[in-house]
């Protein structure tokens, strides 16, 4: 397990950042691109063969993999007739150098909240049709892994979160003896609504210039 450092221990040197504002003032930045441009991205599905369902998406050098876990469990008390969604994030080790070694801190716990709260709003899952009989619901546990922090991990961990869960498959639930439970046989895909994805858009302001996409370094000027 690995926790990022507080922005406050994190910096770059004075020349970077000055670099960085100069080419701003002419509608530049330091990899190419103008201020409304985002980096290229890429998305693949299932690479993950021992999950439910699984993505990776590069956005330019930042690079995340969600990978999704079905499991039956108890609803939520406010809603019983629900099926329940838990995000989890963890920035691994080399990931930066300002990640440590320890427990998700802070940073990590408010990426997957934001992932959390985006998906479970909108309306891309219908977690009504993930409730089952017997006072059980089918759980979407999505854990988060940050590979590489070249900045913007909210865009990023959320298009993987996304794509993970299109790609999840849901075991079927069967019935026998001793209860209900999910047979691994038999399954059929998440429903998911393309048409109710929740967007991330992140944008940064160095010196008065509003960027897309912010790079680490960016992100620290």
């Amino acid at each position: 397990m690995a926790s990022i450092s507080p922005y406050g221990k994190r910096f770059i040197s004075y020349l970077r950042r000055e670099q960085i504002k100069r080419l701003l003032s002419t509608r530049y930045r330091v990899d190419g691109r103008g201020p409304e441009q985002v980096r290229d991205v890429e998305v693949k599905v299932g690479v993950v063969k021992t999950a439910d369902g699984s993505a990776e998406v590069r956005l330019g050098r930042t690079h995340v993999v969600a990978g999704v876990k079905v499991g039956l469990g108890q609803p939520f008390p406010d809603a019983p007739d629900e099926g329940v969604l838990v995000v989890s994030a963890e920035v691994l080790p080399h990931a930066s150098p300002y990640t440590e070694v320890g427990p998700p801190d802070e940073s990590a716990i408010e990426l997957a909240r934001v992932v959390d709260r985006g998906i479970r709003h909108c309306g891309y899952v219908d977690f009504k049709k993930l409730a089952v009989e017997g006072g059980k619901a089918y759980v979407l546990w999505v854990d988060l892994y940050v590979i590489n922090d070249d900045g913007n991990l909210v865009d990023a961990a959320n298009l993987a979160a996304l794509a993970a869960l299109r790609n999840t498959q849901l075991p079927a639930v069967v019935k026998d003896e001793t209860g209900i439970k999910l047979g691994r046989n038999n399954k059929s895909p998440l429903q998911v609504e393309v048409a109710k994805v929740p967007v991330a858009v992140s944008v940064g302001k160095i010196g008065g210039v509003l960027l897309l996409d912010p790079t680490f370094e960016e992100e620290l000027s």
